[in-house]
């Protein structure tokens, strides 16, 4: 046992160990963390960042241990899903709602992208069903084809993330059942095909449901260049992606490279503005 005057001079600090408050030796290392919590994990990130040797670390760090091939229980598993985030999003990213109109191209891949990172309820609405034609760039399966595009949607988010809370609505978006289906949203994505549609969505949300961002897009067919798609505040809280003027056409089609560089851009653009930082 340490002498009562040794243990006082002693300092602590507290670190989080996959996700659970633990308390340590101020001068405590990563590999005396592992051999405490868990000696058999062969993959230590620290912070979000993989580490490959031993460091000293500070109060507030927060360290995941894992073992390769182990698949953790449910009380752990959110944690290490997130492991790679950036320290401090995902408690902020959980407690978000976030709608999507339209689940095909665009919208499925928003979707994924904001499942993986953890945000909190995701409320879709399309009416159409899952056809081979949208296999080319839209996030479905070939034993999907048929069924309502935001029935299949939904089913894939429970695979990717059981966390994330899915409000999957089958229906034509009109100004009629928008603002009471997306009241709650904290940013909506835009993720129609047609330009009549987006223009619907968007004069109506901003119309009824002041002061809540909306992120739209709008150019992305074919195989242009990539960085010819970008990301602009058009107006107040109206934000666009994409190009503005390659529309999907005879010999320009829609595919899965520059329509899902346009949705991670949307999805990028909710990721900030859940964080308070500007889209652009």
């Amino acid at each position: 046992m340490l002498g009562p005057l040794f243990a006082a001079l002693l300092t602590f600090m507290r670190i989080h160990i996959n996700e659970k408050s633990a308390e340590m030796a101020d001068d405590a290392t990563l590999l005396q963390v592992r051999q405490r919590f868990k000696a058999d994990a062969d993959v230590m990130i620290v912070n979000g960042f993989p580490a490959t040797v031993d460091a000293t670390l500070c109060d507030g760090d927060r360290v995941v241990l894992i073992r390769r091939g182990e698949r953790p229980g449910a009380d752990e598993l959110e944690a290490l899903m997130a492991a790679r985030h950036t320290p401090g999003v995902h408690a902020r990213l959980k407690n978000a709602v976030v709608g999507i109109a339209g689940a095909g191209g665009l919208g499925s891949a928003i979707a994924v992208a904001l499942a993986r990172i953890g945000v909190g309820t995701l409320i879709l609405a399309d009416f159409d069903v899952v056809e081979p034609s949208n296999l080319n760039r839209q996030q479905y399966f070939i034993d999907q084809i048929g069924l309502p595009k935001v029935d299949a949607l939904a089913e894939n988010l429970a695979r990717i993330n059981p966390y994330v809370r899915v409000a999957a609505h089958n229906l034509r978006l009109t100004p009629g059942n928008i603002p009471q289906l997306f009241a709650e949203v904290d940013v909506l994505t835009e993720a129609f095909d047609g330009a009549d549609q987006k223009a619907m969505l968007v004069e109506t949300f901003l119309g009824r449901c002041p002061g809540r961002p909306l992120v739209a897009a709008s150019g992305m067919a074919g195989y242009g260049p990539s960085n010819t798609l970008t990301t602009r505040r058009a107006a107040g809280n109206f934000y666009l992606v994409g190009d503005l003027e390659s529309a999907a056409g005879p010999g320009e089609g829609l595919m899965a490279p520059r329509v899902g560089i346009a949705a991670h851009h949307q999805a990028n653009a909710v990721l900030r503005l859940l964080l308070g930082e500007e889209p652009g």
